[in-house]
């Protein structure tokens, strides 16, 4: 028995022996074919290629039908194919077979491998996949397409494959196709317009010719389907892609004339043009709408709407003038000289904010307010809303008591409402400007559970520092800093920041200290001056950083890199900081908000 053993055990070793042999031989020949088709020499690599074949055909077939290939020989390539087919049943060496028949000149026999390949599809969508890679890697992307085209309809989804097919189409340089087969809707759920885009973000990419080759096809499709509202959402988007916005007015101009329409593809032209920021584009696709005459649909609603850009055009721009002002001014006059029930709308209280905040007229622009609220058809909450920035603009010119009543009259009206709580929040801080820190805290006291998370945490600041600088009998250095906060709401910057300096000089050492330079900060925003700004915000987080204004510095300076400076990375780095250093501040919920947007590129 022990020699029957001794006999198996030295049998299995020879075995081994040789595989080992022969896999190592073959390793090395392996390196060897390779060596020889790189530097062409075909004629010793075929024959490396043969003797590897004959010990293991699965390993070497694909290098070995490429040599023949490249070597021109096609005869043998083809029995090389036809005897791999006697191996194995594998579909794929159809197209093998076909593509060497192709090189043959044999196209008849070519297609029909091609075709005994697709005729095997049977709606198994993980075969169908590989049959389309199979097809794309011998350069067959016809055949591709007729892949994913009958595997869709096989298992009834012909959306299934879309952006698949898309991207074929594309690179066969069929955009109509293309555009088709993305924009089959799944049913029951319609289209996803930013899915849509972002399989062309794909596709396109930064190629100029792609893009034009799309929008032409875009525009034959809004020809032939002019109600057809995707085409339109994704030719003006190729246009923003291009930052051509320009040329977008242009083609809606024209797409507007041919299918005689009533500017609608025009209005949704200026909306997103104006979402973009991109003023002059969009005053001037309402302008086109406006032109068409005042017994079209979009007429009021796109004089309204130019409005508000006119209005953020103003606000955006750091060197306006007072014609600039007048100009928008006269816009918003002439327009509620014709449509006068749009006093108690929005129009008069950007009217009222434009007259009060740029055009240095307040007493027209309570006035304007005025006869809002006056408007028996005004909305309640619209009627709030203007009796609170009537409020304000009364603290302007300095009638403070009357901005006390205004400010009294909403908070009684909406009780038990969040701009009762505004007007109640607003009161409390007209008794601080004031020095009645006492009033003013037992209206902050209660302010601290407001319902809005805004008023509430500025209770809770303006609670905390009037205790933190109460405590001391001189009461002095917190009566002028509450009135350096009135002179900064009235735009008195010069005179708030000569009462801050004396406070600085008569009590270095103050607690106020770090308020001051947030102060500071707060103003040299408003002027624009950013780096001033930021100094002061820098001195807070590296004095003051563990104070109750630390983590307020640090969100306020990713605020300026993000939305003044538009310095991405630093807004970045230091919303990161807030959530790191600052866990328990209320920002952290809006920064970690901010930091996702700006790494996924959906903020400014």
């Amino acid at each position: 028995m022990p020699g029957k053993l001794n006999i198996v055990f030295w049998g299995l070793f020879c075995i081994l022996l040789i595989t080992g042999c022969n896999n190592a031989m073959a390793q090395t020949t392996s390196m060897q074919a390779r060596q020889y088709a790189a530097n062409k020499d075909y004629d010793k690599a075929m024959e490396a290629y043969g003797e590897l074949y004959g010990l293991n055909p699965d390993s070497v077939y694909s290098e070995y039908l490429n040599t023949l290939i490249v070597a021109k020989k096609y005869k043998q390539a083809e029995q090389l194919v036809e005897k791999q087919m006697t191996l194995r049943l594998n579909p794929f060496l159809s197209i093998d077979l076909g593509s060497v028949c192709f090189l043959e000149g044999k196209y008849e026999k070519a297609y029909m491998h091609y075709n005994s390949v697709i005729q095997r599809i049977n709606g198994d969508i993980m075969f169908s996949e590989r049959i389309a890679k199979a097809f794309i890697d011998a350069g067959l992307e016809d055949y591709a397409i007729a892949t994913y085209d009958k595997t869709g309809h096989l298992i009834n989804a012909p959306y299934y494959f879309g952006p698949q097919l898309a991207k074929l189409y594309t690179k066969c340089g069929n955009p109509d196709k293309a555009v088709d087969a993305l924009l089959i809707p799944i049913p029951g759920q319609g289209l996803n317009l930013e899915n849509v885009k972002a399989v062309l973000l794909e596709l396109l990419g930064n190629d100029p010719g792609k893009l034009l080759m799309m929008q032409k096809a875009l525009v034959r499709k809004i020809n032939q389907q002019p109600d057809n509202a995707y085409y339109v959402d994704l030719l003006t988007w190729i246009y923003t892609q291009k930052n051509d916005w320009d040329g977008a007015l242009i083609q809606m101009e024209a797409i507007d004339e041919r299918n005689k329409e009533t500017g609608n593809h025009l209005f949704e032209l200026a909306r997103t043009a104006a979402n973009a920021k991109q003023y002059e584009t969009a005053l001037k696709a309402y302008d086109d709408i406006i032109a068409k005459g005042k017994d079209l649909p979009y007429f009021v609603l796109a004089k309204s709407e130019r409005l508000t850009v006119a209005l953020n055009q103003l606000k955006s721009n750091p060197n306006y003038t007072g014609r600039d002002v007048d100009s928008v001014i006269k816009l918003y006059d002439a327009f509620l000289a014709e449509y006068p029930k749009h006093y108690g709308m929005q129009a008069g209280s950007d009217l009222a904010m434009v007259l009060a905040q740029y055009g240095n007229n307040v007493p027209r622009a309570i006035e304007v307010l005025k006869k809002g609220i006056a408007d028996p058809d005004i909305q309640r909450k619209m009627a709030g809303q203007f009796k609170l920035q009537m409020g304000d603009y009364y603290v302007l010119i300095g009638q403070i008591w009357e901005a006390s009543l205004t400010y009294s009259q909403v908070d009684k009206e909406f009780r038990q409402d969040a701009m009762g709580e505004d007007a109640r929040f607003r009161n409390a801080k007209l008794a601080y400007y004031r020095g009645d820190f006492d009033w003013a805290q037992h209206q902050l006291t209660i302010l601290k559970s407001a319902t809005s998370e805004l008023i509430s945490n500025d209770a809770i600041y303006l609670s905390v520092l009037i205790t933190e600088n109460v405590e001391d009998s001189n009461l002095v250095p917190l009566q002028r800093f509450a009135y350096a906060g009135l002179l900064v709401f009235q735009n008195k910057d010069k005179e708030a920041e000569a009462l801050l300096d004396s406070i600085n000089t008569a009590y270095p050492k103050h607690p106020l200290n770090d308020d001051i330079i947030m102060v500071r900060a707060d103003m040299a925003r408003k002027r624009r001056d950013y780096e001033k700004a930021l100094g002061y915000l820098k001195v807070i987080t590296e004095k003051y950083g563990q104070d109750v204004l630390g983590d307020d510095a640090v969100f306020k300076m990713a605020g300026i890199y993000q939305f003044d400076l538009h310095n991405m990375e630093q807004a970045k780095h230091y919303y990161e900081q807030l959530i790191i250093d600052y866990q328990g501040s209320t920002f952290v919920q809006t920064a970690r908000q901010r930091l996702t947007e700006l790494k996924n590129g959906t903020l400014p």
